[in-house]
């Protein structure tokens, strides 16, 4: 599931599930840094989208 920190256009929407859920671990829990292979910038745009999809009811908080 590693992405290449040279994709400088990688870009996460709140509106795209099925990309969000690639860094979902079982649990509903975002997966670490060192695990999505993500740069510092790209790591909180993916959290603020996922944070975004839960309250908004795309994702949900904990997996069942």
């Amino acid at each position: 599931m590693k992405k290449s920190k040279n994709d400088p256009n990688l870009y996460f929407d709140y509106r795209d599930i099925k990309t969000l859920q690639r860094y979902l671990d079982s649990y509903g829990h975002i997966e670490p840094i060192a695990k999505t292979g993500l740069s510092a910038k790209q790591q909180r745009q993916l959290a603020v989208a996922v944070k975004r999809a839960r309250h908004l009811a795309l994702l949900p908080f904990i997996a069942s």
